[in-house]
């Protein structure tokens, strides 16, 4: 009887200490529970801190982006522009001379018959080509007019023909030269054209 007593209250010991670990692990999930929301609590504040912050951070790096893409665009449409008046420098003083390059046309044409007259149209003719010569340095270009189809972005009609022996939209004369800079119409060449 002394072993049942003694295996009782072993066993009653064993219960015992088992409720008792059972409650203490109950106050420590209570604890831990109750911990746990003055911690989210804690965290709360510092969740919305970060999520605003990075909310800061995303709306300061898309405007650093869109600088950046405006600053990209500008610095290519300064170069462009930069290329353009370079490229196009000498427009104005072209078109400035040309009225003249059409006098020493006028002039060439001119017959003449004493020695005099001939050494002056000469010198007159050796001009003409110097300045002709600088022209096409500069990328200028005459347009080509008499025998080819009419185009209107070279060409100005301002007198209309009928001749059998172009084809219809060609032109058939040449009243004054037209001027290209390199790809640009400085001046569009005076033309009749055949019906």
């Amino acid at each position: 009887m002394t072993e049942e007593r003694n295996t009782e209250q072993e066993l009653n010991s064993q219960t015992d200490e088992e409720t008792v670990e059972e409650v203490f692990a109950e106050n420590e999930a209570s604890e831990k529970t109750e911990e746990m929301p003055a911690q989210e609590e804690e965290q709360d504040p510092m969740v919305k801190k970060v999520a605003e912050l990075q909310g800061k951070l995303d709306e300061a790096e898309n405007r650093y982006l869109r600088l950046q893409a405006d600053f990209d665009n500008f610095r290519r449409r300064s170069r462009i522009e930069l290329e353009a008046s370079a490229k196009y420098r000498a427009q104005s003083i072209i078109t400035d001379l040309l009225p003249a390059i059409d006098n020493f046309e006028r002039a060439l044409k001119m017959d003449v018959d004493n020695e005099q007259a001939k050494s002056l149209k000469q010198g007159v003719e050796m001009v003409y080509r110097s300045l002709l010569d600088a022209l096409k340095n500069e990328g200028v270009e005459v347009i080509e007019a008499v025998g080819k189809e009419f185009d209107p972005h070279l060409h100005q009609a301002v007198m209309q023909a009928e001749d059998e022996n172009f084809g219809p939209n060609i032109v058939v004369e040449e009243f004054q030269k037209g001027y290209m800079l390199k790809d640009r119409i400085i001046r569009p060449a005076m033309v009749k054209v055949n019906q």
